[in-house]
This record gives C-alpha cells, sequence and structure tokens, in this order.
C-alpha cells in the first residue's frame, strides 16, 4: 500500500506541472451581418456571420475553445466584455485569435496620436454611423487604440512562448463600385466607409501608402502577434460569392488556407492566405496588409 501511495505523489510531481503549463488555444469570434436590424444605427447589412461559422468549424478542428458573438449580440457592450474575459483567461504559452467581420469606419483622432488625424475603429451592432451632438457621441465605437491595449495585455500573459493572431475583414474607406467583372447573379457588399465619424464634419482623405507589411515592436515578455487586415487604408473591401454565399475575402482565404494548414507563429500559412487574395480576380483592387513582431 505505502509503494502504491509512493508511485501516486511521484506521478502527480511529474504530471501535473505539465497539465498547468499546458498550451490552450483560445479564439474569439464576432462577425456582424444584419445591421439594418437596427435602423437607428443607419449600417447596411453585409455577412460577417457567415465568416464566423465558416472559421469556428477550422479552429475546433485544430482544437481551440471558441466564443462566438453574432449580429444582435454583437454590441459593444458585450464585445469589450468577451475580450475583458478573454485577457484574465489567458495563461502563459497558449496561443489567441482573435476575429471581427463587420463595417469599419475612420474616426476622427481625438487623443492626437495619429500622423493622419485619424483613428480606425471596428463597428459593433450598436455604433451609429454619424454623429449627433447629445444624441450618439461615438461610445459604441470601438477605436484602434482600445483594442491595441487589449492586445497589449494578451501579449504579456501568455508571454514568450504564447502567440496573439488577429484577423480584421473590415475597411475604413468603403465605396460603392467594385469596377470588375462581375458573375450575372452577384450584387456588391462592401464593409465599412469612407464617411468618417467627426464631430467636427471632417472629410476622410486617407494616405496612400503601397506598404503591405509592418513591423511591431516586440520585447522579451510578451508573446508575438500577428494582425490581417483586408485591404489598405484607402482600399475597399469587397465580399466575395463562394458556392452561393456571400463572405468577407480574407475570412474566406484565412479559412481555406488554415484547413491544410496549423494556425502557428510563422509567415508561412499567412504567405499562402496573400497568394490566395491576389490571384482572385474579383480583388484586383484591393491587397491584403499584415503587421506583425514576427521575423
Amino acid at each position: 500500500m505505502k509503494k502504491f501511495i509512493y508511485i501516486l505523489i511521484i506521478v502527480a510531481l511529474f504530471v501535473l506541472p505539465l497539465n498547468m503549463g499546458a498550451q490552450t488555444k483560445r479564439a474569439l469570434l464576432v462577425g456582424i451581418s444584419n445591421y439594418s436590424s437596427n435602423s437607428a444605427t443607419q449600417w447596411t447589412d453585409i455577412h460577417g456571420a457567415n465568416d464566423v461559422e465558416l472559421i469556428a468549424a477550422t479552429l475546433k478542428s485544430q482544437r481551440f475553445s471558441i466564443a462566438k458573438v453574432t449580429n444582435k449580440q454583437a454590441t459593444a457592450k458585450r464585445i469589450r466584455k468577451e475580450l475583458t474575459s478573454l485577457v484574465r483567461s489567458c495563461r502563459a504559452g497558449d496561443v489567441v485569435y482573435i476575429h471581427f467581420s463587420g463595417h469599419g469606419q475612420p474616426f476622427e483622432d481625438k487623443s492626437g496620436d495619429e500622423n493622419d488625424g485619424w483613428d480606425e475603429s471596428i463597428i459593433p451592432y450598436d455604433a451609429h454611423k454619424a454623429y449627433s451632438k447629445g444624441r450618439y457621441e461615438g461610445s459604441n465605437h470601438i477605436l484602434d487604440d482600445e483594442l491595441y491595449g487589449f492586445f497589449d495585455q494578451i501579449r504579456k500573459k501568455v508571454g514568450p512562448k504564447g502567440f496573439l493572431c488577429v484577423v480584421i475583414d473590415a475597411c475604413h474607406a468603403g465605396g460603392s463600385s467594385r469596377g470588375d467583372e462581375l458573375e450575372e447573379d452577384e450584387e456588391i457588399f462592401v464593409r465599412g466607409t469612407k464617411d468618417a465619424f467627426s464631430p467636427n464634419g471632417k472629410k476622410y482623405r486617407p494616405r496612400v501608402n503601397t506598404n503591405g507589411h509592418f513591423v511591431i515592436k516586440s520585447s522579451g515578455t510578451q508573446g508575438d502577434i500577428l494582425i490581417l487586415e483586408a485591404c489598405r487604408s484607402y482600399q475597399s473591401n469587397y465580399e466575395i460569392k463562394q458556392d452561393g454565399q456571400y463572405y468577407g475575402p480574407l475570412s474566406y482565404y484565412v479559412n481555406k488556407t488554415l484547413r491544410s494548414s496549423r494556425l502557428t507563429n510563422s509567415l508561412n500559412w499567412v504567405q499562402e492566405v496573400k497568394r490566395f487574395m491576389d490571384g482572385d480576380r474579383r480583388l484586383t483592387r484591393q491587397n491584403m496588409v499584415y503587421e506583425t513582431s514576427l521575423k
């Protein structure tokens, strides 16, 4: 009996620490299609929720623990709550994936940290398109500054052996005409708007920067980060139709790539996504952008 207890103790000493330090894969997927059901916000319908269902199945096969927030659930309060919960749950060595499919909008810079005078923002279900003093002044827009705050917290929690991947299938310069050849039954759905959210009525004039790769600084105590964006700041992000369904192009090709490649802290699978998007004749006017600390 004593020998049996001794063996159990030895097993506990060697096995439990390994389990406690095991890597966990976590994903938060946000997608909005039915914006118009909240008519006060003035946003048009797109197909962001389709992206979530597509990506969720693939990440599940890679053993990710997944939280999904779609359509009416995807309020600013709920998205912030889910991001806060994600930060709290992260542990050293975790792999974290965050996905947003929806509208985006340029937002007049309040803090003075943007050289061009504009923040980028993602649009929750309850964010209004236009500024209205005393009625809606932008509290439900989620700005890039706020998002990067969450990202920094996650990178600190997962540490140098962890990894954060972010996919943003939106844009901030949406137009209405794609200008290329469409299939006969294909409609145009564009994500985002060039109409700025501005208390002062400023017009958004994006700078033309053709760089598709930006470096994010890192430290020895942080996990690496990779952010994929559907297009450059001056371009529009057009949905594509596949097998009778509309998807964001970045989401579709990220999913297509990850069906045969693991989501890892490597740029190899990212280059595959880029090759797919560059080879799609429907996307000749938009270019994927990625920002990363990966070498």
